[in-house]
């Protein structure tokens, strides 16, 4: 009787194993340090959205019911907190929080009425991720000059 051929368990090596592990955490680490521009430029993108459209229909609402926009001395906080003078009129809350006041980079919003960039309205802007005024990556509610 023929015995069976035993054939050799095939598994993979010590060094296999290593080096699908090497390539793995090579991939990872790539994943990992691209993710944060990722991010980045959503947060700027989230901020270009609320600086140019965010606060449209609140200051819109305040507006109709006070007859103008926040004075640049009220800002945004008239939003939240009739300013003096205006109680009577001013039918706020216009936005929720203190914190809606605040850009994605932990800044409070820059306003200004009435505006500079938009002389018949007001300029809304976030110095951007390098919280820096008159940068390159300031976000405002106006056209950029070309």
């Amino acid at each position: 009787m023929k015995r069976p051929v035993r054939r050799a368990a095939r598994a993979f090596t010590l060094m296999e194993i290593l080096v699908v592990i090497a390539l793995i955490a090579g991939i990872a680490t790539l994943v990992m340090t691209n993710i944060g521009g990722i991010f980045g430029s959503a947060s700027a993108d989230l901020e270009k959205t609320k600086v140019r459209e965010g606060f449209e229909t609140p200051l819109f609402s305040y507006r109709m019911n006070v007859g103008t926009y926040p004075s640049t001395e009220e800002g945004l906080k008239a939003l939240l907190v009739a300013p003096d003078g205006k109680a009577d009129r001013w039918k706020g809350p216009y936005v929720k929080g203190e914190k809606s006041l605040v850009d994605g980079f932990g800044k409070p919003y820059g306003y200004r009425f009435p505006g500079t960039h938009n002389p018949s309205g007001y300029d809304l802007w976030s110095n951007g991720p390098d919280q820096q005024e008159g940068t390159a990556d300031d976000i405002g509610n106006w056209e950029p000059a070309k």
